[in-house]
């Protein structure tokens, strides 16, 4: 076991809860350990059910692209913890990663606090520390009680689609839900929204003019779209014909949308070739991605193979979507390798490809204990009227996916499944 993962097997003891949400607890720890809060770079604070990720992956590759330095706090991470914290562009070394761990496990003092708690308070004390021009801080999990709102005064808000997921934590409506996110949105803040619900919107306006703030909303105040080949986004200031993303799928020209729109709206330092600069250097793995490598070597050259970590029926809806435009421009047939947690059912995602019919091979997400079974992924497959087939491994799995002729397999369903195959691949993220 690596220094890390001893320091954090430690910090998972403290608290006999992995989620709790509250802000008493890393309050305190960030009394003792100085405020450091209080002395960070301006900071774009960004929650949603899904796409938090992409977009704050958007706006650091445009704020790079434009000489800005930026730190980064995401989670969860796909393969090592460190992925979590960017330090002016870099993700935190070892040495640095377990001298704040330690020191913050020391001025804890053995007191109760969740592992989200202490890790992004150590996150907070080293950004603190290290210069850097902004700081795009994504929510854990809610938004109103996570550890990530102890800003007073962030620079601006943003708030991604909202849909129903987490609700032994948030509720099981999506007013409720909606209701944890607008606990994000400060007074004096500006805030912008991306396309919602109509009750989850009726919720964040409620909120935000209780605050003062006029959110800069999509579909009312910007809007974006792909068009020839084209990213295409306008606002009251005008339009831009920007190349599309990276990052494939139509979900994904609005987490860039949603992240341009940010960058105006809050008056970054960012111009047109900034934006096309950025679509284009992109990076956020596990989001539809192609994978090449060891993995990939595995297959017949005609066969595709994808990696995405939606893991919800929402994440599930964007990639159904995409995969059904890859399918219009060129038809394979399709086959989906999945491993899912039990904090989901397998119906809410396969559901989302049963007008596809795809073959559906199933595994167990190695070294989780509350995965779903594969058994019972397959079953819930057969279900739905697919073709559902347990396997007893991802090599399995790949081993039957090189039987169908010129497939497009994707490998879905969990991001503790995508990290385990972004190891195996010998991949990371970087």
């Amino acid at each position: 076991m690596s220094r890390t993962d001893a320091i954090l097997q430690r910090l998972l003891s403290l608290h006999p809860k992995l989620i709790d949400l509250s802000l008493s607890r890393v309050e305190r720890l960030l009394e003792q350990l100085g405020r450091p809060q209080d002395r960070l770079p301006p900071i774009i604070h960004v929650a949603g059910t899904n796409g938090k990720g992409s977009t704050i992956a958007y706006l650091r590759a445009f704020l790079e692209a434009s000489g800005q330095r930026v730190h980064v706090h995401t989670s969860p991470h796909l393969v090592h913890f460190s992925e979590r914290i960017r330090l002016a562009g870099t993700l935190v070394d070892d040495e640095t990663l377990d001298g704040a761990l330690e020191h913050c496990e020391r001025v804890n003092a053995g007191q109760p606090i969740t592992f989200f708690e202490i890790t992004t308070a150590a996150a907070f004390w080293l950004f603190a520390q290290i210069p850097a021009d902004y700081l795009l801080l994504e929510v854990g999990l809610g938004g109103e009680f996570d550890a990530t709102n102890v800003i007073d005064h962030p620079k601006g808000a943003v708030i991604t689609p909202i849909a129903i997921d987490h609700q032994q934590f948030l509720g099981d409506t999506l007013p409720e839900i909606a209701k944890a996110k607008a606990g994000i949105l400060k007074r004096g803040s500006p805030a912008v929204f991306a396309r919602q619900d109509d009750a989850a919107l009726a919720v964040l306006m409620a909120r935000a003019q209780s605050l003062g703030i006029a959110p800069f909303i999509a579909g009312q105040d910007w809007d974006a779209h792909s068009e020839h080949g084209r990213l295409v986004y306008q606002d009251q200031t005008g339009l831009l014909d920007l190349p599309l993303p990276k990052l494939v799928g139509e979900h994904q020209v609005d987490n860039a949308g949603l992240a341009i729109a940010t960058a105006r709206h809050l008056g970054l330092p960012i111009d047109e070739s900034g934006f096309a600069a950025g679509l284009g250097s992109v990076d956020w793995p596990a989001r539809l991605t192609p994978l090449s490598g060891p993995l990939r070597d595995r297959l017949p050259q005609a066969i595709e193979l994808w990696l995405d970590g939606g893991h919800n029926a929402h994440g599930a809806a964007a990639l159904a979507r995409a995969l059904a435009a890859m399918a219009r421009r060129r038809p394979a047939p399709l086959v989906l390798i999945v491993g899912m947690m039990n904090t989901r059912t397998p119906q809410s995602l396969l559901q989302a490809f049963s007008d596809r019919a795809p073959l559906v091979l199933t595994l167990d997400i190695p070294g989780e204990p509350n995965a779903h079974k594969a058994r019972d992924i397959a079953a819930a497959a057969q279900a739905l009227g697919l073709v559902g087939r347990a396997t007893d491994s991802l090599d399995a799995a790949l081993e039957a996916a090189a039987e169908i002729k010129g497939a497009r397999v994707v490998i879905c369903g969990s991001l503790y499944l995508a990290g385990h195959v972004l190891a195996q691949n010998g991949t990371p993220p970087r």
